[in-house]
């Protein structure tokens, strides 16, 4: 009895994550050639205005790290019934925090230091 009900049973759990294709890993290939090429014309090429370059290099830099998430690293909310998209979303939030409390520490240093004596009031003592 225990043979039939096992017979019955089918390797089907369920599982609608994502499945690699070679198709799909063409694609982020071709795209992170694409997303890399670009940045690097803009560099050598000197089109752009320094700090324009940095920001679109940024903007590339961004859009390359979701590709590489979606077609190599296969993240999207279906899998592993989206505990990785929240865990990268928590990765997400806490380096934004941590960041943010760097820069805003280091701005603000400057202004919150303790004040150093003047060299010229010194040589008049």
């Amino acid at each position: 009895m225990a043979a039939e009900l096992h017979n019955d049973h089918h390797d089907d759990h369920g599982d609608d994550g994502y499945h690699a294709t070679v198709k799909g890993y063409v694609i982020g290939f071709l795209l992170s050639v694409i997303l890399t090429a670009i940045p690097f014309w803009l560099v050598m090429a000197k089109v752009l205005p320094k700090g324009m370059t940095a920001f679109v290099i940024l903007a590339f830099a961004a859009v390359q790290m979701v590709v590489h998430m979606i077609y190599f690293l296969h993240m999207n909310a279906k899998v592993e019934g989206g505990w990785s998209m929240m865990a990268l979303l928590f990765t997400i939030a806490t380096v934004f925090i941590m960041l943010a409390g760097s820069i805003w520490v280091m701005f603000h240093m400057n202004t919150n230091m303790m004040p150093t004596p003047d060299p010229a009031a010194m040589r008049n003592m």
